[in-house]
């Protein structure tokens, strides 16, 4: 096994595939939940050394990742090497690193809209006091889309490349954006290393999204997403949801408001304006798709490469 199993491929898929398979059946239970502690740690820092400085949100970006990958680096050393038993090790570091991977929450969460559609401000950052039930559906698919990439595509490729390290190393990139990676007065310089360091770690993984969104959709004009994802300000985030616009015929995106602000954006897609929330169980019929593609994926590779390769 190389230092730290960051490249024992095998090792990395077998944690990938036990991660991913508790995560669709529990969701979230390990407590308590890494991003939790990696939000107090950021929000301790803010609190303690925040000015309105590129150089002091550097200072947080380092002062994490340090953390995150030293005590990463750990356990995946102790259960991956230490470990007397390693197929022991392989399940507990899965335990871990599902808490990494957000399939069966984000399923959760986006369909719980669809009976208590007040629950949408909990999932974006736009304003929802006045939405329409037709916007509703809209910020639905839209963020389901987007964090396919975030909480299932990107972090199960960094566990599958980089192995639990990086995977925890992306949770922490991610959460670093998510806190304080925003475009305003606060944050516009102590957010900008994060924000861009999480456009650069999301590059591929939301291109990988797009293309399984459109090869999952069976259709065709899928894979033309990335003609209308270049009008999203972020350079990710379109991808993927201009992938699931085209896929289920609607169009997504459009002038919202953020902050009591309006702001311009383009549509993603080419389909209707008029969104519908069987428009929304479509997108979320992903899901199962995706699950069983991706187990079924890990599971014969692995198998390939122990008995066959």
């Amino acid at each position: 096994m190389d230092f730290l199993s960051f490249f024992d491929f095998e090792t990395n898929l077998q944690i990938a595939l036990v991660a991913y398979i508790i995560d669709a059946i529990f969701g979230e239970f390990v407590s308590p939940h890494p991003v939790s502690i990696m939000g107090l740690g950021i929000t301790l820092f803010e609190h303690k050394f925040y000015s309105n400085s590129i150089i002091k949100g550097g200072v947080l970006v380092i002062f994490l990742l340090l953390i995150v990958f030293g005590v990463s680096a750990f356990l995946e050393f102790f259960f991956l090497r230490e470990f007397e038993f390693h197929t022991l090790g392989i399940f507990l570091m899965g335990i871990v690193a599902s808490s990494t991977i957000s399939t069966k929450m984000l399923f959760d969460s986006v369909k719980d809209v669809l009976n208590n559609p007040e629950n949408i401000k909990y999932l974006v950052s736009r304003d929802t006091k006045n939405l329409s039930q037709n916007d509703i559906s809209k910020a639905s698919i839209e963020t389901f889309a987007e964090n396919l990439n975030d909480g299932v595509i990107a972090p199960l490729f960094y566990l599958i490349i980089f192995g639990f390290t990086g995977a925890m190393l992306y949770k922490a990139i991610n959460t670093l954006d998510s806190m304080v990676g925003y475009r305003n007065e606060r944050y516009e310089r102590f957010g900008k290393i994060s924000a861009r360091l999480d456009d650069l770690v999301n590059f591929i993984p939301a291109r990988i999204t797009a293309l399984l969104i459109a090869i999952l959709s069976f259709e065709l004009k899928s894979f033309s997403f990335f003609k209308y994802a270049s009008g999203h300000t972020s350079p990710n985030a379109g991808h993927p949801i201009s992938a699931m616009a085209l896929a289920l015929g609607v169009k997504l995106g459009g002038d919202t408001s953020y902050f009591g602000k309006v702001k311009k954006k383009p549509f993603f897609g080419d389909g209707r304006e008029k969104i519908t929330k069987e428009d929304v169980l479509k997108a979320l019929s992903f899901r199962l798709k995706l699950d069983i593609l991706i187990i079924t994926s890990l599971g014969l590779i692995i198998f390939i490469l122990k008995y066959l390769g």
